[in-house]
């Protein structure tokens, strides 16, 4: 029986991990994955800086780490040899009178918000048991409807729920459900809600070692198994000849050279996917509609050792050392920026010599808008070490009416031969992205690797059913 040829397109942790679970049985398929970039990662990357001393280090970029429940991705990196480390997360919000924390006494500010605090528990309880209603309402709106003060709002959820999502700027607009979830979903959840507090634990998470040494690894190890790994090879056409899985698909890249193949897993940003298939004026109703729904945002990181800015910007605790910062915008407090500590939080710059020069990471959403308002043209130039642009896509609750419910409507598209995988099926994190991309694999045959481990296996499965409408135990 002749071998499935499979085409992957995107080589982040969706297209990596859904090559890698495929090229598990060599005798059935045939992988290509194409890469737009020169290395594998997507936004998992590890950079060289140099800092002003002249010495050199290596920082992960763009992704950090996670929570220990993030089973799949922690069980496929132990697999390549490699151990993220433990770290106990600290957090600081605002500044001056507005600060908080979930480290030390409780500040002005948490003293001042306690009644609303323990209400705001009491609410999150029942947007969690609404679920399905609230997963269509903004956090915002559910602030509004139960009349918390705005300054509850803008100094405390939407700070909190910035650091949870990454969504900055779009923050009032996340699903009410999303946020919910994160303190009372036994699997999920980051913090166990604190009436009085709303955060008083430093949870245990975890950082990434160096992500390029990863990724580097998986790619020697999909070479090994007989997957074709192109990188600087961006996807510009895809041509589906008919309309069922007998029919070959046509892949053409940039330069104009094309392959054949039987099946296609899309594993890029959803607008890349869906401007490859718009070049071939074949596209299906359920594709346009899904793909077109996801909103995409221009960021920018800037990783730098400013410790005047800083000290600006965010309340620095005369020296405790913090992993994030959270930076409310005076004029506009539904605004915000985050920061953190690199030298504190990635393992192979904590063990860096004490006195060290200090290493920042400033994150700036939403360039199209939010511009003007940003924090970074007081960051000195000679003290920056890397500028990093970022396609990231929006958590606002238009996502979750538009997208996270219909992408299942878009897999198995023209007689079963596309397939999608990517954390905007729901949340942008490297577990989703993983999960993503394992499933798209399992769609095409390949068995799922990590059913030895509970957790990893349970919310595999919730990703399967919420991004293809399939269950395991029925195999429909």
């Amino acid at each position: 029986m002749p071998k499935l040829r499979v085409l992957v397109v995107g080589g982040g942790a969706a297209g990596t991990a859904a090559a890698w679970s495929l090229s598990r049985s060599p005798e059935k398929y045939s992988v290509s994955l194409w890469e737009a970039s020169p290395v594998l990662g997507g936004v998992a990357t590890t950079e060289e800086l140099v800092l002003p001393d002249g010495s050199r280090v290596r920082a992960n970029d763009g992704v950090q780490g996670g929570a220990v429940s993030y089973r799949n991705s922690l069980k496929l990196h132990e697999l390549l040899g490699f151990k993220p480390q433990p770290v106990k997360m600290t957090v600081q919000f605002g500044k001056d009178k507005n600060t908080w924390s979930n480290i030390g006494a409780p500040s002005e500010l948490v003293q001042r918000m306690q009644p609303h605090i323990a209400r705001f528990g009491r609410i999150l309880r029942l947007v969690d048991a609404l679920n399905f209603v609230f997963a269509f309402v903004p956090i915002e709106t559910v602030l509004r409807w139960w009349s918390f003060p705005a300054e509850f709002g803008e100094r405390m959820v939407y700070p909190l729920t910035a650091l949870f999502f990454g969504t900055g700027n779009q923050t009032p607009n996340v699903s009410a459900a999303i946020v919910a979830r994160v303190f009372l979903d036994p699997q999920l959840r980051l913090f166990d809600y604190d009436p009085q507090r709303l955060l008083s634990q430093s949870p245990e998470m975890f950082a990434f070692e160096p992500l390029g040494d990863i990724y580097a690894v998986l790619a020697d190890k999909l070479r090994t198994a007989g997957a074709e790994v192109c990188l600087s090879w961006p996807l510009a056409k895809l041509v589906r000849n008919g309309r069922h899985a007998k029919e070959p698909i046509v892949a053409t890249d940039t330069a104009g050279v094309s392959a054949v193949f039987d099946r296609i897993i899309f594993a890029c940003p959803a607008d890349v996917a869906l401007r490859c298939l718009e070049a071939a004026k074949h596209v299906t109703w359920w594709e346009r509609r899904v793909l077109g729904s996801v909103r995409y945002y221009d960021d920018v990181t800037i990783t730098h050792c400013d410790t005047e800015y800083m000290q600006k910007h965010y309340e620095l605790e005369g020296g405790t050392k913090t992993d994030y910062y959270i930076y409310t915008d005076s004029k506009d407090p539904s605004k915000l920026e985050m920061s953190f500590d690199l030298g504190h939080y990635q393992p192979q710059l904590r063990e860096r010599p004490a006195g060290s020069c200090p290493i920042y990471q400033s994150i700036f959403l939403d360039k199209q808008k939010c511009e003007s308002m940003w924090t970074r043209p007081a960051i000195k130039p000679e003290s920056v070490l890397l500028v990093k642009w970022w396609h990231a896509f929006s958590h606002e609750v238009s996502h979750f009416r538009w997208v996270v419910p219909f992408a299942r409507f878009a897999q198995g598209t023209v007689g079963g031969t596309t397939f999608y995988a990517g954390s905007w099926m729901l949340a942008n994190t490297h577990e989703i992205a993983v999960m993503s991309g394992l499933a798209a694999a399992w769609r095409l045959g390949a068995e799922y690797p990590f059913d030895d481990d509970a957790l990893a296996a349970s919310q595999f499965d919730s990703l399967l059913f919420l991004a293809h409408g399939r269950s395991r135990k029925c195999c429909c």
